[in-house]
């Protein structure tokens, strides 16, 4: 098979997961902006999430928010998105909306607090098993403000004494995934801050924890491709959250601030044999002031062009390049790869899928967007925290 052919048959195997949350109202913490059209149920989150699907081909599962995508029968909540096209994906929890977790949740100081988190975080794995969900991921906005708050390493135990009921708590082909964010809303201490200590946790955990690495968490500067590289190796890697950011938020679409870092970073997965469905692809985007369909569909195919670009990069001349000391001549294949234009490839592609080649002309003509804006007229509209 020519190095072209592999590329094609591999981003034809993509999945990108789309998250239920990125379908609803959001905005800044000063204001919300609402736009016509948006769910009103988790249902009409699934049957947009449908149409990105039906014309990408590469966004066949949907995460779900607890209890932001709560509902009384997740067995029918499933079988309605299979009956769109698309599965349920990651079980998110929310352990930072409740009164009680202005302290924390499961590293908060109060034990009845601590159960309260732990308990939501159990009732997220019986939801995993009603729909078949095989991730339950993790984030936590624990932390402290001031010096002297807490015992930080209190907190830690804490933190892992309540993983630890959680993990015991999985299923068979189950996994948790604990995602890490160095700052926001804690600003002295975080308690899941930085990779190496969602690494710790995990490690300690069991081959059912691995760490999510989302592409916004981080400090200016840091080199996300080494994290992907080192836990790659180390077998650690269950994921991503792709998004960009220019400063501290992460919520831009993926490849917008600096598509130059995304393909970087999925060069170290396809080096790294991280191009599996056991590290899993998903955006964790809101879309503000933009289209939410539209730029679902966009982000899908930022990522397919990271992609295509690094399966694209010369793996044999890069080695030869680096084995020699060839300083410039190894950046040079990395460069070649990423100047090269992949849109008519990913044409072909989607053509040779069955598809529009281009995904977002295809949904303008469908008319879902004056359906949908004409139709859901009344009720409430789901929005972030809703």
């Amino acid at each position: 098979m020519t190095e072209l052919a592999a590329a094609k048959a591999a981003l034809k195997t993509q999945a990108v997961e789309t998250p239920s949350w990125a379908y609803g109202n959001s905005g800044t913490r000063f204001k919300v902006f609402a736009q016509q059209g948006v769910p009103r149920t988790p249902q009409e989150k699934l049957d947009d999430a449908a149409q990105v699907h039906a014309f990408t081909g590469a966004a066949p599962t949907v995460a779900l928010h607890i209890p932001w995508d709560k509902v009384t029968d997740y067995a029918a909540l499933a079988k309605h998105a299979e009956d769109r096209g698309v599965k349920l994906g990651a079980i998110n929890s929310n352990t930072f909306q409740d009164d009680d977790y202005r302290l924390g949740s499961i590293c908060h100081p109060d034990a009845a607090v601590r159960r309260k988190a732990v308990d939501h975080l159990l009732e997220c794995v019986d939801i995993m098993d009603a729909t078949g969900s095989k991730d339950l991921k993790l984030w936590f906005a624990d932390g402290t403000n001031y010096p002297g708050q807490d015992d930080i390493r209190a907190r830690q135990d804490r933190l892992a004494e309540g993983l630890a009921e959680v993990y015991e708590r999985l299923g068979e082909g189950q996994r948790m995934l604990l995602e890490y964010k160095f700052f926001e809303p804690a600003f002295y201490t975080t308690d899941v801050p930085d990779w190496g200590t969602a690494y710790a946790h995990c490690l300690k955990l069991g081959p059912q924890a691995q760490v999510v690495v989302d592409t916004g968490h981080h400090a200016p500067g840091t080199n996300i491709e080494f994290i992907v590289a080192t836990l790659l190796r180390e077998g650690k890697l269950g994921g991503f959250d792709f998004n960009s950011r220019f400063y501290a938020d992460d919520d831009l679409m993926v490849g917008s601030a600096d598509p130059f870092q995304l393909f970087r970073i999925m060069y170290e997965v396809i080096r790294g044999g991280g191009f599996t469905p056991e590290v899993a692809f998903m955006l964790d985007q809101c879309h503000n002031i933009e289209a939410k369909i539209p730029a679902i569909i966009r982000s899908v195919m930022n990522v397919q062009e990271a992609t295509a670009k690094a399966l694209l990069i010369d793996r044999s001349a890069l080695a030869e390049a680096q084995a020699s000391g060839d300083v410039l001549g190894a950046n040079a294949v990395l460069m070649d790869a990423y100047n090269t234009d992949v849109r008519p490839l990913l044409r072909e592609v989607r053509e040779e899928m069955g598809l529009d080649p281009d995904p977002i002309a295809a949904y303008a003509r469908s008319g879902w967007a004056e359906k949908i804006a004409a139709e859901r007229v009344g009720g409430r509209q789901a929005g972030w925290g809703a």
